[in-house]
């Protein structure tokens, strides 16, 4: 199995951990991200309500878990 990095296409825990923490690059990532995975409902979700509370729960979810929050598996 291979190692998995941060949850940003990929890349080391610590650079997503580093984009995690600004605010616009967070949201427009986790966009991309669930877009991505083909989870197309959870990204639209993310497009409007991806402010301030998404951002903030996304960056304690990284800190700890090395994830973004899946609110939606759709």
């Amino acid at each position: 199995m291979a190692k998995r990095g941060g949850d940003y296409f990929g890349l080391p825990y610590i650079v997503s951990l580093i984009l995690a923490i600004i605010p616009v690059t967070s949201w427009i990532l986790g966009v991309i991200t669930r877009f991505s995975e083909g989870k197309i409902v959870a990204g639209i979700l993310r497009i409007f309500l991806g402010c301030w509370i998404i951002w903030l729960i996304d960056l304690i979810m990284m800190i700890f878990s090395k994830h973004i929050l899946r609110l939606l598996n759709i």
